[in-house]
């Protein structure tokens, strides 16, 4: 099991976070009272604040509460899923902690510390840098991209593999697409045991659908300029 790259642009660790806080329906939460799953209820502003406004038999509402001046201390848990179902399906976990302050009906994190584990390394997060970044332009549509990519176009994403290092496909089972963002597409190769992820790096940035669906039809026309160098 592993994750090879071709070397190429990625997304920051700061900019990575923010798209997960960004396409984020739901979020875990840890207090000195206990744990609670909360869906759909913390937004984040533009800024990068993560506000929640808890439900009134949550576990947050009652740390709330029993917390001195109503503020308690808290672990935020985000969970970045592949769209696409494949095996070890969580690509990247968020934990935000700090002190939950109360503003008007909502609570807004004043954060201490923020942790992006991803699938090879854990990676402490600058609170300046979180709080400057921006999520990744493909993030929000990111889900339905692969969706359809995956659902409609299997054949694409069997020819992209045209692009990858045939020792790296041997005895792969399976290939998905497994996330986009503006810097490239990682495809999800799995095999009868384990799997491996392979980053594809677009030419340049794609920072809106119309320059993705260039950058697509790109790495096609490559995968289709191999097939005939091989044939």
């Amino acid at each position: 099991m592993g994750v090879r790259q071709i070397a190429s642009a990625v997304p920051n660790t700061a900019t990575r976070a923010r798209s997960v806080l960004a396409a984020a329906w739901t979020c875990g939460v840890t207090t000195d009272v206990g744990q609670d799953d909360l869906v759909g209820a913390h937004r984040v502003a533009e800024d990068g604040t993560v506000r929640i406004a808890p439900p009134p038999d949550s576990v947050l509402a009652a740390a709330v509460l029993c917390s001195p001046h109503g503020r308690p201390t808290t672990l935020l848990e985000f969970a970045d899923a592949a769209p696409v179902p494949v095996r070890d399906r969580v690509r990247a976990r968020l934990w935000l902690s700090g002190e939950l302050v109360p503003d008007e009906e909502e609570m807004v994190l004043r954060p201490l510390r923020a942790v992006l584990q991803t699938r090879t390394e854990r990676l402490g997060i600058d609170l300046d840098e979180l709080a400057a970044a921006a999520p990744d332009p493909l993030a929000l549509a990111e889900p339905r991209l692969l969706t359809h990519l995956a659902e409609a176009h299997p054949e694409a994403v069997e020819q992209l593999t045209l692009l990858i290092a045939p020792d790296s496909l041997h005895g792969v089972v399976r290939v998905q697409p497994l996330a986009v963002d503006r810097h490239g597409l990682t495809l999800r190769l799995e095999r009868a045991r384990g799997q491996a992820d392979v980053r594809i790096p677009f030419h340049s940035p794609a920072d809106d659908l119309t320059a993705l669906t260039e950058r697509m039809h790109c790495l096609l026309a490559s995968a289709q300029a191999v097939s005939r160098r091989r044939r």
